[in-house]
């Protein structure tokens, strides 16, 4: 079977440094951080102080109040993401002529659904009895509904999915979507990652397990490649792309962002938090993905790493792109843009994309905000505390989850 190439032209987010995809971009660039106290519950019995919470959000700006009611905050995120996407793109002005509906689908990931709404509706079941909750409970908690409500607003009939792969989930919808796309099931599709997980539940349970900073000092506690790291800073929001086959949006006249270009999936298959040792795992998923694109390593310029400020993950992915990339990694800018946002967990995917896609379109690389004290284990240039301008012809983004998944995306500049 023929491939067919893809192309991104839409792009929509919502997440710590910005509601929008020029708000949020703006502050990258900047190198703003977007972590600070936590504001959605009362942290003074907590040990974790700080994350990247977003702020000032009006979804009834897109999203009729009475939908509202019916969903949880992660779907929230992903549904007002994809409104941005979706206008940006023009593309539901092409259904029923350029695009049948039955050939655009939806792929979008979280991690952990609807935490709030969990831990909201046990507290009121314990109070007045597990029969007398919220009857719409179950449909706003469930991991899928983001994609689910994106699809019926839309009436996107093609696949719609939720890949739950912890953090490598946003990469793994996206790269479903390409694959959906380029080998002719789909001729469009809406993919990426949201959550919304910054509650007393979901910190208490990350941090029992010592994988959150405790830092007080907002430009000390997400600091990937950094030897003082000790954990990651819990994030929220949504990252949503529009792919298409490249035919038909030149057809329609679409702006074309960047070209897709491959995806790698690997299974460290080793332990259900640590990454594998000499990070073989997430080398495998990056040479796939460059051999998917029909690439070498000395093709790409940027990678968006995965760089969630713990000791195993970042020095383990630093070991990953030393055997991938040999000699060629001297030559590689990597940063990590989780040091201005924190961890979006399912939603990082998603985000990170949008991230290396308008660095690709604006020849810019965002910086490792807060670098400060090298790590002789992290040894990459990691483009630190300030963003640089740059040719970039092709560029990388990686994932990867508890539970050893692994997951990379290739993009490649459009023209």
């Amino acid at each position: 079977m023929e491939k067919r190439s893809v192309v991104i032209t839409g792009l929509g987010t919502v997440n710590p440094t910005g509601n929008s995809v020029s708000e949020s971009w703006k502050n990258i660039m900047k190198g703003n951080v977007g972590i600070g106290p936590i504001t959605a519950f009362d942290t003074t019995n907590f040990q974790v102080k700080l994350a990247g919470e977003v702020r000032d959000f009006h979804p009834e700006t897109r999203i009729n109040k009475r939908e509202l009611k019916h969903m949880s905050r992660f779907t929230k995120f992903a549904v007002y993401a994809a409104e941005e996407a979706l206008e940006q793109s023009g593309i539901l002005t092409a259904l029923g002529s350029t695009y049948r509906p039955e050939r655009v689908g939806v792929v979008v990931s979280s991690g952990i659904g609807g935490f709030e709404t969990i831990q909201e509706e046990h507290d009121r079941g314990r109070e007045k009895g597990y029969e007398r909750l919220n009857p719409f409970f179950i449909p706003m908690a469930i991991s899928n509904m983001a994609a689910a409500q994106i699809s019926i607003r839309n009436g996107l009939k093609g696949l719609c999915s939720c890949p739950v792969t912890a953090c490598a989930g946003g990469s793994n919808a996206i790269g479903d979507a390409f694959h959906r796309i380029r080998d002719g099931y789909e001729d469009a599709m809406v993919a990426g990652g949201t959550e919304a997980a910054i509650t007393e539940l979901a910190i208490g349970g990350f941090s029992s397990m010592k994988a959150l900073s405790h830092a007080a000092d907002p430009n000390r506690a997400s600091i990937p490649f950094d030897l003082e790291r000790n954990g990651f800073v819990m994030g929220e929001g949504a990252g949503i792309l529009v792919l298409e086959e490249r035919e038909h949006a030149l057809e329609r006249g679409a702006a074309i962002l960047a070209e897709i270009e491959g995806y790698g999936v690997s299974s460290d298959a080793y332990h259900i938090t640590s990454p594998a040792p000499g990070g073989e795992g997430a080398a495998r998923a990056m040479t796939a993905a460059i051999g998917d694109a029909g690439l070498t390593v000395a093709d790409i310029d940027y990678i968006n790493a995965h760089g969630t400020s713990t000791h195993l993950n970042d020095a383990g992915e630093t070991r990953a792109i030393h055997l991938v990339f040999g000699d060629a990694a001297d030559q590689l800018v990597v940063s990590s843009t989780k040091s201005m946002t924190g961890h979006l967990l399912g939603g990082a995917g998603g985000v990170e994309a949008v991230f290396s896609v308008l660095a690709l379109r604006d020849q810019f690389i965002p910086a490792t905000v807060n670098l400060k004290v090298p790590d002789p284990e992290c040894d990459l240039d990691y483009c630190a505390n300030k963003g640089v301008s740059c040719q970039i012809n092709a560029a990388a983004s990686c994932s990867l989850g508890f539970g050893g998944h692994n997951a990379c995306l290739v993009f490649g500049r459009e023209g």
